[in-house]
């Protein structure tokens, strides 16, 4: 047995999912190595998961319950350890962003996550790292999960999406400038694609601008609203149908105060030369 450290499964879901593990490798009297042969794992890797020094990953989960025979156990566990290291109320919204007909979306700052490239992503997630926000697995994982989500826009299936992007996004360089120069590249591409419509919100809107915040607006298939903001460390799920019906409209607005996509077009071109 490679480490023994005593664990508090209260202490957090890694820590929960790695007590988890080291009672049914016990109940099953297998040593860290013997389980690491079942998993084709290294000894190591499954003494650093059931010490929470590492966080499981999808596939450990799976391996761990093939290798215990206990269908989703393990899986289900790991949702939690994932859920964790994302803001609140994230993966409930992600569930249902997956069913929608129409995504409406504005951002600030940052390109919006849909249409986000890996190299762009991945800055975001490594600044994460450098911060001790998050773990480096844990920040691939996110990416990864993130280039999941963007499979879906090139599905057959595939929602509209109608992104409303403040000028901030484009003005702020996130991960140098060939990243953005990269990035603002792929905006241009995206923006060519049947299945999004995408605008600028200029600075010069002003006060008019009706967000102070990102704000996500689904249609589901029954017609139905569901939103998601975030603020700073926090995300909030939005059904009340009250706020939704404010939102929309508000929607409405900002997409008539925003450029024109031929327009939104020609500043992405512009930011593009200022970047170089």
């Amino acid at each position: 047995m490679l480490n023994r450290r005593d664990l508090d499964p209260d202490e957090s879901p890694r820590a929960a999912f790695g007590a988890k593990l080291r009672s049914a490798r016990e109940e099953r009297g297998w040593t860290q190595d013997e389980l690491s042969e079942h998993m084709e794992y290294s000894a190591t890797h499954v003494s650093a998961v059931e010490t929470g020094r590492k966080p499981p990953t999808f596939r450990f989960a799976q391996q761990a319950d093939v290798a215990f025979g206990t269908n989703s156990r393990f899986v289900d566990q790991y949702r939690d350890v994932r859920s964790a290291s994302m803001l609140e109320g994230f993966e409930e919204y992600a569930a249902q962003e997956a069913k929608a007909r129409e995504i409406r979306v504005f951002e600030l700052g940052v390109i919006p996550g849909l249409l986000q490239t890996p190299e762009y992503a991945g800055a975001m997630a490594s600044a994460e790292v450098r911060r001790g926000s998050i773990t480096q697995e844990e920040a691939d994982q996110r990416v990864a999960y993130l280039l999941t989500r963007q499979r879906r826009l090139a599905s057959p299936t595939a929602p509209l999406v109608h992104a409303v992007l403040d000028e901030s996004c484009l003005r702020r360089t996130i991960g140098g400038r060939e990243v953005m120069d990269r990035q603002l590249v792929e905006l241009e591409k995206q923006a060519s694609t049947p299945g999004l419509i995408l605008q600028v919100a200029p600075f010069s809107m002003g006060e008019d601008r009706p967000f102070a915040l990102p704000v996500h607006l689904l249609t589901l298939p029954n017609r139905s609203l569901t939103g998601y903001t975030e603020s700073e460390g926090q995300g909030h799920l939005q059904r009340d149908p009250s706020t939704l019906t404010t939102w929309e409209r508000n929607y409405h607005r900002l997409q008539v105060g925003a450029l024109s996509e031929a327009a939104s077009l020609d500043l992405i071109r512009a930011a593009r030369k200022e970047l170089t």
